[in-house]
């Protein structure tokens, strides 16, 4: 297990410090920080004054040193367009792209999972295959796409939601969420569901393969013989058996919900990191740019790791593959 454990977080931090060259070729070629940095009225002096103190002068290796030691305390530097801490940018924008993954996740595993159920069920009824041809649908529109529509039905030709915004907020601390006014709850369903469109067909197609496996065990067709109520044990006994994938599925989804909502976020102009890295891009703001890279790379190695060790801990066979392996490369 020892092995296992630090096999996994060596591929972390070898991910993790990838990404931090990545971010560093970015934050160091793309754009003359300096340039960005000065008024027209800047003199040569000053140019080169600012170089030295930024550490540009310094050597590719020692640069590249600074900066993931400084990535790794949380510094990022000042933004070039807001002259603001990347960071506290960051922390701002956090909650608003937070609680719009949090409210997909919760759409998608409660539309997702019993439409899956349903499918699987009754797998040759005409429900289950408009069920299946939707889900064909849905997982090919893009998120841009779904989130017009929503607009304009919702928003222009009905009149019921917001199109854009996150409404009122409450701050709690750093914190500041939407949930807890009625304006806030309502700016949160169209982006919620645009964002979940994709994730509730994952879902359901997901629950479905597991159903169908479940329902030909021998314990199910067990449950049945006894006289327990078809519902129990398709919702009961069954659905229970089919979980933990999705669970799993749910939890490394995230870091991906998280990344693709700078799409949703554009569309509804939602507050988010996701708009805040569009308007880096547009800006070129190459401090915030490298910091939603490193901070979203982070969220996925940390939740791929969690996934890791949970597996490994539920599964000992997959300690004892990676003690054979390392055995035999020894």
């Amino acid at each position: 297990m020892l092995a296992f454990l630090i096999k996994r977080t060596a591929n972390a931090i070898f991910v993790m410090l990838a990404v931090a060259f990545l971010a560093f070729v970015i934050f160091r070629f793309f754009g003359d920080p300096v340039e960005m940095m000065v008024n027209e009225q800047a003199t040569q002096a000053d140019r080169a004054e600012l170089r030295e103190r930024l550490g540009l002068n310094d050597g590719f290796l020692t640069q590249y040193a600074r900066f993931v030691t400084n990535a790794a305390q949380g510094d990022f530097g000042i933004s070039y367009r807001n002259q603001q801490d990347v960071m506290v940018l960051l922390k701002e924008r956090f909650p608003a792209t937070f609680e719009l993954v949090l409210v997909a996740t919760v759409i998608s595993l409660v539309v997702g999972i019993p439409l899956g159920v349903v499918t699987a069920v009754h797998r040759n009824s005409r429900l289950a295959n408009m069920l299946q041809i939707s889900s064909i649908i849905g997982i090919s529109l893009p998120s841009f796409v779904v989130g017009i529509m929503l607009i304009l039905l919702f928003s222009v030709s009905l009149g019921w939601l917001p199109a854009f915004g996150r409404g009122d907020t409450v701050n709690i601390g750093w914190w500041s969420t939407g949930l807890l006014t009625p304006s806030g709850r309502m700016a949160l369903i169209l982006p919620g569901i645009a964002l979940s469109i994709f994730q509730i067909t994952m879902v359901m197609r997901l629950v479905r393969a597991e159903m169908l496996e479940t329902l030909r065990t021998d314990y199910v067709k067990f449950a049945r013989a006894r006289g327990i109520p078809a519902a129990r044990v398709h919702w009961r006994h069954a659905l229970r058996n089919c979980l933990m994938p999705v669970i799993t599925l749910t939890g490394m989804q995230i870091g991906n919900l998280i990344a693709f909502a700078l799409v949703t976020e554009t569309v509804f102009q939602w507050p988010g990191m996701g708009m805040l890295f569009i308007q880096a891009v547009t800006f070129v703001d190459i401090p915030v740019m490298a910091a939603y890279l490193m901070l979203v790379s982070l969220i996925f190695v940390v939740l791929n790791t969690i996934v890791d060790f949970t597996y490994a801990w539920v599964d000992p066979r997959l300690r004892d593959d990676t003690a054979r392996a390392g055995g035999a490369n020894g």
